[in-house]
């Protein structure tokens, strides 16, 4: 064990950039487990009542792609994942003493930005997916939401919000 803390302790002090990326997309996890469990709560018990079709602005949720039920589960996951990820990134990652309120109108503006994309993306993912992988299409969506979430989160969270 002594070895694995060394090892860790060398290549952070070497590589202090790629140690911070790798820190801050494991600790992503923290709010990805939150999204999925928000995203399959809200789909199979909180709104999987609400299936008839939602069209909105650019929001494009037909019945195939779960409705109302489906923006409102994608929404409610997405909101509570930022929650967490700015707590756990703000304490564990960046070790951030910047003041929440001198913050967070930057990062809300960030995830309002990045939100709009995330609950935009994922009926046209889901439609081009269901005909070849079935239900797991809306899986696949949050996945690729999460990999659009971290190419804008992590510049803006380390040179903007947390510094």
């Amino acid at each position: 064990m002594d070895n694995i803390v060394g090892v860790t302790k060398k290549f952070k002090n070497s590589h202090p950039d790629l140690y911070e990326f790798i820190v801050f997309n494991i600790m992503s996890n923290v709010a990805t487990i939150t999204n999925f469990l928000v995203l399959w709560l809200g789909t199979g018990l909180l709104f999987n009542k609400i299936d008839g079709p939602f069209h909105w602005w650019f929001f494009d949720y037909g019945t195939a792609q779960g409705g109302l039920g489906g923006f409102l589960s994608f929404l409610l996951a997405y909101i509570c994942a930022q929650i967490v990820n700015f707590i756990v990134q703000r304490k564990v990652v960046f070790g951030s003493k910047v003041q929440i309120s001198q913050v967070i109108y930057i990062y809300i503006l960030t995830v309002v930005v990045v939100g709009i994309i995330s609950v935009w993306l994922p009926p046209y993912i889901i439609k081009q997916l269901a005909p070849i992988i079935g239900v797991w299409a809306a899986t696949v969506a949050n996945v690729v939401n999460i990999v659009v979430q971290v190419v804008i989160n992590y510049p803006m969270m380390k040179f903007v919000i947390m510094k």
